[in-house]
C-alpha cells in the first residue's frame, strides 16, 4: 500500500510509517492540484499537512482509502467529495492544544504587560519609561472563551492558575463539562461581551462563524477589552477589528491567523501599535510537531487497516453504513 505524504511533517511521524512491512511512502512539496493529480492514481493514503485536496484530487486516486490531516482544522479539504466515496477524513484530535493553549496566553500577556513598548524602552536605555506605567495585571480579569474544546478548555485552565474568571461559550458542549473545569457558562454572547476583559477565540471557522465578531460584537466590548484570536481567520472581521482598535472601542489584538495567509505588508492592522501578531505558528511548537505527526501517520494507518477511531473521523457518518 502506498501513502502520500503531502508537507514537510516531523521525523516521528515518517518512522511511525516506516516501520510498516507493507507500506510504501511517497513524500512531496508539490501543493498544486495539477501536480498531485499525477501522484495520486496508485495511492491508499494521503497524509497532508496544508495543500488543498479537491474533488479532481480525489476523483484521481481510484485506490484511495483515508486522508489524514496533519492538524485538527480541515477547510483545505473537500470533505463532501470524500463522503460521497466513503473515504473518512482524520484530523490530528489533540496533537497541538496545549501549544495554542499556551500561545492564546503568551498573546494575552505579551498586551496586558506592553511587552514590545518596554522592550523598546530598555533596549534604549530609557528606564524611565516605567514611572508612567501602562503595564496591567489579568488577575480577576474576566476571560471569555469563544468555543469551549480541547483547545478552548486548555485555556481555561491556564487562565485560571493566573486567577483570572473564566467564562464559556459554547452551545454545543454540555453544561457539565464547562462546570467540570471551573468556567461560568455563558447563554448569550451579545450580553456577556460588555463584562468581558479578555475574549479569545477557540471555534472553527464555518457559515456559523464567519465574521462571528464584527462591528457589532466590538462596540459591545471594554474601551479596554483584549482580543485574542488563536482560531481561523475569517471567525474576526479584519476590518471592522482596524476600526475598533484605531478608534478606541478596544485596547488591543493578539492575532496568529488572518483571512488571507501570508500576510501581505500592506495589511492594514499590521500599522497599529496595540497589535501582536504571529504567522499562524500557535499550534507549531518542537513537542507538537512530534505530537501531530505521530497522531497523523496513525490515523493514515489504521485507515489503512479499517481500525479508526472515530474520534480522530471527521464525517463519522460513513463509519456507521
Amino acid at each position: 500500500m502506498k501513502i502520500l505524504v503531502i508537507g514537510h511533517i516531523h521525523q516521528d511521524g515518517i518512522n511511525l510509517l516506516r516501520a510498516r512491512s507493507d507500506v510504501t511512502i511517497e513524500t512531496t512539496e508539490a501543493h498544486k492540484e495539477a501536480d498531485l493529480v499525477k501522484l495520486v492514481p496508485d495511492t491508499d493514503a494521503i497524509l497532508v499537512r496544508s495543500a488543498l485536496i479537491t474533488s479532481a484530487i480525489i476523483e484521481a486516486a481510484p485506490l484511495l482509502k483515508v486522508v489524514s490531516r496533519h492538524g485538527v482544522g480541515f477547510n483545505s479539504v473537500d470533505v463532501q467529495a470524500l463522503t460521497a466515496r466513503r473515504i473518512p477524513l482524520t484530523i490530528a484530535v489533540g496533537g497541538n492544544a496545549v501549544s495554542v493553549a499556551e500561545h492564546t496566553v503568551y498573546l494575552i500577556l505579551a498586551l496586558a504587560k506592553q511587552g514590545q513598548c518596554y522592550d523598546t524602552a530598555a533596549r534604549q536605555g530609557d528606564f524611565s519609561f516605567r514611572n508612567a506605567p501602562i503595564a496591567r495585571e489579568i488577575e480577576t480579569s474576566k476571560l471569555l472563551v469563544i468555543g469551549f474544546g480541547r483547545i478552548g478548555s486548555q485555556v481555561a485552565r491556564r487562565a485560571l492558575a493566573f486567577g483570572m474568571t473564566v467564562h464559556a461559550y459554547d452551545p454545543y458542549v454540555p453544561d457539565s463539562v464547562v462546570q467540570d473545569q471551573g468556567a461560568q457558562i455563558v447563554r448569550n454572547l451579545h450580553e456577556a461581551l460588555p463584562q468581558m476583559d479578555v475574549v479569545s477565540v477557540h471555534c472553527p471557522l464555518n457559515e456559523e462563524t464567519n465574521n462571528l465578531i464584527s462591528d457589532h460584537e466590538l462596540r459591545l466590548m471594554k474601551p479596554n477589552a483584549l482580543l485574542i484570536n488563536t482560531a481561523r481567520g475569517g471567525i474576526v472581521d479584519e476590518t471592522a477589528l482596524h476600526s475598533a482598535l484605531l478608534q478606541g472601542e478596544i485596547a488591543g489584538a493578539g492575532i496568529d491567523v488572518f483571512v488571507t495567509e501570508p500576510t501581505s505588508p500592506s495589511l492594514n492592522l499590521l500599522e497599529l501599535a496595540n497589535v501582536v501578531v504571529s504567522p499562524h505558528c500557535a499550534g507549531v511548537t518542537v513537542e507538537s510537531s512530534a505530537r501531530t505527526a505521530r497522531i497523523a501517520a496513525q490515523n493514515a494507518l489504521d485507515g489503512l487497516d479499517s481500525a479508526l477511531d472515530e474520534v480522530f473521523v471527521v464525517n463519522r457518518e460513513i463509519l456507521f453504513h
